[in-house]
């Protein structure tokens, strides 16, 4: 499995689509953070946000400043940092929360904005994903404030789309497996994105997807991921990748700022993680799956990288899920 399939699927990423936004010109709304907003995000963890333009077109820019972007019918937007933003035709307009505007969901559909000046008309449907960050560090660290993809052109964006508008215009007869559709298609459309990000990362980048595209760091992250318990050496990771040892580590450290064998206690230790969320295995018993000579050992280890002891951690986890 390569790493990154290998990542998704430990921390499990959970989420939807959950709203259909018509806007017509002249119009700007501004959308707060998850952690501020409570309804359907409470207790959720990170929420990674996106914005799947539809119909038209619009400006973005982050609540805190930066770059203005303008987005198009076919780009997908990615907030995976939960940053409030502002949206419109005209960001110089004063801004409407975006929250006062929506309508409730029709039953099996999804909830409604209808809002504007009555001119040029852009939609977009919004999703979220939630995930456990500690678990996502890697992936969340490397992608920026704000993302903007475009769907449209080449292999895999044409038929997600289609999919996306079925999803937006299927909400009066939603049928069985409706809420599971919205659900994976949400999954679809950030994998979909996160791959297109990776290739288009220019050639001077550095982070976990800069590293998961080099070929021989790639392939290093792959065999981590794939073989996470196995004795590695950075010797036999080299070998097994075509470098010598010492390139490796300098290639490795380069891009994912970390020698290779942190890297993989760290990732182990977010597998320990997870497993304590999903399963009844006593601490002894994972700290050997995941190798620790002692309980003791483990408790330092996953203390130095989550702020709490195992225990404490499956407690907290488990009172999250049970308040959801």
């Amino acid at each position: 499995m390569d790493a990154l399939s290998d990542l998704l699927q430990v921390v499990k990423l959970n989420g939807a689509l959950f709203l259909d936004s018509r806007f017509t010109a002249p119009w700007c709304v501004e959308s707060h953070p998850a952690r501020e907003s409570g309804g359907i995000f409470a207790g959720l963890g990170h929420i990674v946000f996106f914005h799947a333009i539809t119909h038209g077109q619009c400006r973005v820019r982050l609540r805190n400043g930066g770059e203005t972007l303008q987005v198009h019918a076919g780009d997908l937007l990615l907030l995976p940092h939960d940053d409030a933003h502002y949206l419109g035709s005209d960001l110089q307009l004063a801004s409407v929360m975006s929250d006062t505007l929506v309508q409730p969901a029709p039953p099996g559909g999804l909830m409604r904005i209808d809002h504007g000046g009555g001119g040029e008309e852009t939609r977009f449907i919004c999703g979220f994903l939630a995930c456990e960050p500690r678990l996502c560090q890697p992936l969340l660290d490397a992608l920026p404030h704000i993302l903007r993809v475009p769907l449209t052109g080449g292999a895999g964006g044409g038929w997600l789309l289609d999919l996306l508008y079925h999803a937006a215009n299927s909400d009066n007869a939603p049928g069985p497996g409706a809420a599971s559709v919205k659900a994976k298609l949400a999954e679809l459309l950030f994998l979909e994105a996160i791959r297109r990000h990776i290739d288009a990362l220019p050639a001077h980048e550095t982070g976990w997807l800069a590293g998961l595209r080099d070929p021989w760091v790639g392939r290093a992250l792959n065999a981590l991921h794939e073989r996470p318990m196995h004795v590695w050496s950075v010797e036999e990771l080299g070998a097994h990748v075509g470098l010598s040892r010492s390139a490796l580590a300098q290639r490795f450290n380069e891009l994912i700022g970390m020698p290779p064998m942190h890297y993989l206690t760290r990732w182990r230790l977010r597998r320990a993680a997870a497993a304590l969320q999903d399963t009844r295995r006593p601490v002894a018993a994972l700290a050997g799956d995941y190798g620790y000579e002692s309980e003791a050992a483990f408790n330092r280890a996953f203390k130095r990288e989550f702020g709490m002891p195992p225990a404490a951690w499956r407690r907290k986890k488990r009172r999250s899920a049970v308040t959801e």
